[in-house]
């Protein structure tokens, strides 16, 4: 069913953009979760394997960075990850202080069985939210969590 034809669960509209976006965001990822859960795997540490993979070897500075998330909590999530053997944290070659992250070969096998489940998460959110809408929303949210609209926001809140 398109996203046109949904309505609100006859709550009134809210103002607050962040209270909507982090409770939309809570139900989608328990939703993810719930289709991830076979795997043992939720659905921020499927995100932070495929960021690894995508980026190939990174800091912990670069992976939070990709992820917009803190360094501190990225160290906290790692951790069962690098305890099940998915993800090695090595001293980084040029600067001992820093770390860097890879996945292991079991991390590779653990995000291709995540992925597949993913998709089909991903395939119903399409069909229940529509294709086209989806794509809109993923747009619109790659602009919220790009530096620039960061920057942009912090410099009017600091005007403001």
């Amino acid at each position: 069913m398109p996203a046109r034809n949904l309505q609100p669960d006859g709550l009134a509209e809210g103002r607050c953009s962040c209270t909507a976006l982090r409770k939309a965001t809570r139900r989608i990822s328990q939703l993810y979760d719930t289709a991830l859960a076979p795997s043992g795997l939720k659905t921020t540490q499927h995100a932070i394997l495929a960021h690894i993979h995508r980026l190939g070897t990174a800091s912990v500075g670069e992976l939070a960075g990709a992820l917009v998330m803190d360094a501190g909590a990225l160290a906290h999530t790692l951790k069962p990850l690098q305890r099940d053997d998915f993800v090695e944290v090595l001293p980084n070659k040029q600067d001992k202080r820093s770390r860097d992250i890879r996945l292991t070969r079991r991390g590779r096998a653990k995000l291709a069985e995540t992925d597949a489940l993913w998709r089909r998460a991903q395939a119903a959110f399409d069909r229940s939210f529509g294709s086209a809408e989806s794509a809109a929303l993923r747009r619109a949210m790659a602009l919220l969590a790009s530096d620039s609209f960061g920057e942009e926001l912090s410099q009017r809140l600091d005007g403001a």
